[in-house]
């Protein structure tokens, strides 16, 4: 059940833009646990952090998985993200295409998020 929520997630969301069903899917109580410093970890830090550097960074976004396990309310993803960048984006120019290879963690409750963690890095394609 909480694999099919993030592949949702993934697809409706961060690929095709869904905002309604980011917000079925992100709960009010949601943590970033990975959100830059300073900036907010909660639901409305993720919305912003999509609208703000993820779409213009990714006009084009694709995202491959190429692993998930889940255990009980936890799924970890394997995943890379690719793009044209349509802005500079962490020492990139923009027009460049890139890849930033990725694993999530993700808790589900309720079949909402609440509480995510990443690590990921940037590279050409």
């Amino acid at each position: 059940m909480s694999k099919a929520v993030v592949l949702r997630f993934n697809e409706e969301v961060l690929v095709k833009g869904d905002l309604q069903v980011f917000e079925e899917i992100v709960s009010p109580s949601f943590t970033n646990h990975s959100a830059p410093a300073g900036t907010d970890k909660g639901k409305a830090g993720l919305l912003a952090f999509y609208h703000n550097v993820l779409k213009p960074a990714f006009p084009d976004l694709t995202i491959e998985i190429h692993e998930m396990f889940e255990d009980g309310d936890t799924v970890i993803t394997r995943k890379t993200i690719r793009g044209t960048l349509g802005i500079p984006f962490m020492g990139f120019e923009a027009g460049k295409k890139v890849e930033m290879p990725t694993i999530d963690i993700v808790k589900v409750r309720n079949g909402q998020y609440v509480d995510h963690w990443a690590e990921r890095h940037i590279q050409p394609a």
